[in-house]
């Protein structure tokens, strides 16, 4: 399996994903390979994490976080994430 690691500063881009949960949930399950996705509030903003049966699954969900928040989250759309792609070494 693969995870992706994508984190936001500031809390406009978690806010608005808490508020748009069921779009996010139809364009990320619909990733093929999807397992996982989890979204949580940070000290500085938040995190998202996707889990993928493979590589190509992680890399698709990232394009696709990123054009949903281009198109549904102007005020984040200039901030890119950073983000941190790998395979699963342990799992349980």
């Amino acid at each position: 399996m693969y995870i992706v690691v994508r984190r936001y500063s500031g809390p406009t881009v978690i806010d608005a994903l808490v508020k748009l949960q069921a779009d996010v949930q139809k364009v990320i399950s619909g990733v093929p390979g999807f397992v996982a996705y989890y979204a949580m509030r940070t000290g500085t903003g938040g995190v998202t994490v996707t889990v993928c049966k493979d590589q190509a699954g992680t890399t698709e969900s990232t394009r696709r976080a990123a054009e949903f928040i281009r198109q549904n989250i102007s005020a984040a759309a200039g901030s890119p994430p950073e983000v941190t792609e790998g395979e699963t070494v342990i799992n349980f």
